[in-house]
């Protein structure tokens, strides 16, 4: 289930004026189209493959992209802990949209292929959030994928594997910058039905989508003129789809738990338009030996109890939830690490890191919120 809004600006850039002209017109704020509109059925998603029915997943192959499903995403987030235990969140994250199913110019210079990035880091120590993002075009290496060995990249933030066969993650905007060693911990998990998450009630209304819930992540986060060696966990969530949403879905609430007693939960709700929330909201449960439970909507309780408003957009977000899942006997309370931790640069949605207590029970986490209002 991820980062939908993100097409909104993508299909927005391709229709607009063009790439070149929002980014030398940082002061301009476009409006994007409603992302139920651009997320179903229409003229252009007709042209490309839509995620209907359960396939094989293949690695390294699924690692790299799927140029003809419409739009694709490779979701990085964790927390980390220096070594005097400051407590930092990141995210780094590619975003593939076609416009065009092929590309049938030899041209270097042309391209069916449009890449976005965003690069955060969260200092919870001092209440900062440091956000930026990138846009390019798949031609003359500016940006892509690739499955092997797997790379995916915008200039030079990236994901590449190295020989050793982990992965290395390095981003640098300004003075801020961070390069990290990451290690997978457990086997990847397939949401939904054998990786096919449903979204909506029509043909295509999915996503193929896996995660990876635990990986070892050690390296270095700079601020500034400090340096700080980090070590910690992170998450990946990999979907590729065309058409995901239906026409009546306005927004969604997604979490990546990962508890300190080494399970992990993943849950998505998806909001409607008369305020409920769809039938279509899942997510998956992972045991302490990887093995995943499917989780259905009246598996998981959520009530919001708290929230805050963004001194930069006006938007009101929930900001801390009484979470329980019956089946697994799991009731925490879960709040973000910091407030402010809200991504407005040509769109505004909040993604950041949160924490979990309970009875027994404690970790840390991500949620993305996206779908409010002023």
């Amino acid at each position: 289930m991820r980062k939908w809004v993100v097409i909104i600006l993508l299909v927005g850039i391709v229709s607009g004026a063009g790439i070149f002209y929002l980014i030398s017109k940082p002061e301009q704020r476009a409006v994007f189209a409603d992302v139920t509109q651009v997320l179903s059925d229409g003229p252009i998603s007709e042209n490309f493959d839509k995620a209907v029915h359960p396939r094989s997943f293949n690695f390294p192959g699924d690692f790299g992209p799927h140029n003809t499903f419409q739009t694709e995403w490779w979701y990085f987030t964790g927390n980390l802990n220096s070594e005097g235990g400051r407590p930092f969140g990141y995210q780094l994250t590619f975003f593939r949209q076609a416009i065009g199913k092929q590309n049938t110019s030899h041209s270097r210079w042309r391209t069916n292929q449009l890449y976005m990035a965003h690069f955060a880091i969260s200092d919870i120590k001092q209440g900062e959030f440091y956000t930026f993002e990138r846009f390019s075009r798949d031609s003359l290496g500016l940006s892509g994928a690739k499955a092997q060995p797997f790379k995916v990249w915008l200039e030079n933030w990236e994901v590449a594997e190295t020989r050793g066969g982990n992965w290395m993650l390095r981003a640098r905007e300004q003075k801020i910058d961070i390069q990290l060693t990451l290690t997978q911990l457990k086997p990847l998990i397939f949401n939904g039905q054998d990786g096919l998450s449903q979204k909506g009630p029509e043909e295509g209304n999915s996503s193929y989508y896996y995660s990876n819930t635990r990986i070892r992540s050690k390296g270095h986060i700079g601020i500034a003129d400090e340096t700080y060696s980090v070590s910690g966990f992170s998450w990946l969530d990999r979907e590729w789809s065309t058409s995901a949403l239906s026409r009546n879905q306005t927004g969604w609430d997604w979490f990546s738990i990962q508890l300190d007693d080494w399970r992990e939960i993943m849950f998505f709700q998806i909001r409607k338009e008369d305020g409920g929330i769809s039938e279509f909201s899942s997510g998956s449960f992972v045991d302490r030996d990887g093995i995943r439970l499917h989780l259905k909507k009246s598996d998981v309780e959520i009530a919001v109890v708290d929230y805050w408003r963004s001194p930069a957009t006006d938007k009101r977000y929930p900001s801390a939830w009484n979470i329980r899942i019956p089946t697994k006997n799991l009731e925490f309370f879960m709040e973000p690490l910091q407030k402010n931790q809200e991504h407005h640069h040509r769109f505004a949605y909040w993604e950041g890191a949160v924490q979990v207590r309970g009875d027994g029970i404690s970790g840390k986490g991500y949620a993305e919120l996206t779908g409010y209002s002023q």
